[in-house]
């Protein structure tokens, strides 16, 4: 089964996903469930924007691992999906059931990349007009030192940065997600900020 246009063209009129307040996503859960197509489509085009927003981030260090994020967040999103008649709300957003489910998948990921050979695209048509070489290089080697960075934070500070910077949600979501409030959140995330400074500057020095 392949995610179609017509989940993505559910929410166009929103700028991003996860912008419909506490609970949206759990009240678009609930009328799926009841088998309201559209807000299942709905559900699932939010849920694919910000899934692939973690697995990206999450993955980065894997060979191939924009493929491997593509991929990993379409079975989350069908896992979601074969799930759902399952969810109950037990008082912790839809958000977290989601999260739960992305992180299997790429922990199975991670397994498998060790034993997986690493994807190649199809040779182009036209001419490529992506970033060259170099420009390619510079990209890839800032990405691997914020990657070096954040593995030196400890595991609850840099899940909290890869939710608010890598996957956007806000302050008032990432709480959700995590279980913390939102100025608890913000607090987190200065120190976790103020300790990657003090790394980068390490690395510089």
């Amino acid at each position: 089964m392949t995610l179609t246009s017509d989940a993505a063209a559910a929410t166009s009129h929103r700028k991003d996903a996860g912008t419909g307040g506490p609970g949206y996503l759990g009240e678009l859960a609930s009328r799926a469930m009841q088998g309201d197509t559209a807000a299942r489509d709905a559900l699932l085009a939010d849920v694919r924007v910000m899934v692939h927003r973690y697995c990206r981030a999450r993955l980065g260090r894997l060979p191939g691992a924009e493929h491997v994020a593509d991929d990993v967040a379409q079975e989350v999103c069908l896992a979601t999906l074969h799930a759902l008649p399952r969810y109950r709300d037990e008082g912790r957003p839809f958000e977290a059931f989601v999260f739960g489910i992305a992180g299997h998948k790429i922990a199975d990921a991670q397994r498998s990349a060790i034993r997986a050979p690493v994807p190649t695209d199809a040779l182009p048509d036209e001419p490529d007009t992506r970033p060259g070489p170099e420009d390619q290089a510079v990209s890839s080697s800032e990405a691997a030192l914020v990657r070096t960075l954040l593995d030196q934070l400890p595991a609850a500070q840099r899940e909290l940065l890869i939710l608010r910077v890598a996957v956007g949600l806000s302050a008032d979501q990432t709480g959700r997600v995590l279980g913390m409030t939102s100025g608890a959140v913000r607090v987190a995330q200065h120190r976790a900020l103020s300790r990657l400074r003090v790394l980068a500057t390490q690395v510089a020095t």
